[in-house]
């Protein structure tokens, strides 16, 4: 069996280190995982051409069962699945598709990486919060605190007329979203918890005055720990990065794609945690 990830730019991507490492550990010896370059324009043909053939069947030498996707594909995949669920549809975004019984499917396992890697890092449920961004990963953002039990949210951004997206996933997850540029992160920030789904680098020059906040919640990994990160935890503050979304988001999309529930997160932990080491010591040495 096959499977992979897809987006643009893709060399960067820690998905086929996890993947692999837990085919490994499963015994799946017949299964590999790759990263393929993949933009918006190609992604109608290569879905195409990737689907299961007319009566071909999972054990087939050479089918696909699933692709993880990356930016900017999330949003784009949606109109071209056969089946969506109900909450990728919520978020407006697939970052997973399964193929099964001849048709593609497509799930949201970002959510689920978010809700544990919080659990995981001892972060109780907020009772306000503020996410900084508004791409796919803040909508994902903003479902996983509805499941936390949040009724009401702060988007920052810098263009509220581009956060019209965003703003239509909280309307569909029921919740209230009061949008506001970055000149009002001071006021903003007095919550129990700020999620940062800006690009790496783009929240340090924020650090500052985010330091005093009870938790932060950085979707970066690398470099790791962020200007952002350091501030928080030098002012006693809690910080998860984003390495513990990235692999419990693969755990579950090793789930969908294998049928199997024995995933091993440990061995996918030490895979991941392994590379983004040695790409650390390749840059510095």
């Amino acid at each position: 069996m096959r499977a992979g990830v897809l987006g643009s730019p893709i060399a960067h991507s820690l998905s086929p280190y996890l993947h692999r490492a837990a085919y490994q550990a499963m015994g799946l010896d017949g299964w590999s995982y790759e990263a393929r370059e993949c933009d918006e324009a190609r992604l109608p043909g290569l879905l195409r051409e990737l689907r299961p053939r007319r009566g071909e069947v999972p054990g087939d030498e050479g089918a696909w069962a699933g692709l993880s996707l990356t930016m900017p594909l999330k949003r784009a995949v949606l109109p071209l699945l056969d089946t969506v669920s109900d909450l990728a549809v919520e978020v407006g975004g697939a970052n997973t598709v399964v193929f099964r019984d001849g048709a593609s499917h497509g799930d949201n396992t970002d959510v689920y990486g978010i809700e544990r890697a919080l659990a995981e890092a001892g972060v109780p449920a907020p009772r306000s919060a503020t996410v900084l961004g508004g791409g796919a990963t803040a909508a994902s953002t903003l479902a996983a605190l509805r499941n936390l039990g949040l009724h009401s949210a702060t988007l920052l951004v810098r263009d509220p007329a581009r956060a019209g997206d965003t703003a239509g996933v909280a309307e569909r997850l029921g919740m209230a979203l009061a949008i506001e540029t970055f000149d009002k992160l001071d006021v903003s920030t007095r919550v129990d918890l700020v999620v940062s789904t800006l690009p790496s680098g783009a929240a340090d020059a924020f650090a500052a005055r985010l330091a005093r906040v009870p938790a932060l919640f950085d979707v970066v990994y690398s470099p790791w720990p962020t200007s952002a990160a350091a501030a928080v935890q030098a002012g006693g503050g809690t910080v998860v990065g984003g390495f513990g979304m990235l692999l419990h988001q693969a755990v579950r999309q090793v789930e969908l794609m294998t049928g199997r529930t024995d995933v091993p997160v440990e061995a996918m932990r030490a895979a991941g945690e392994a590379e983004i080491l040695r790409r650390s010591a390749s840059r510095t040495g």
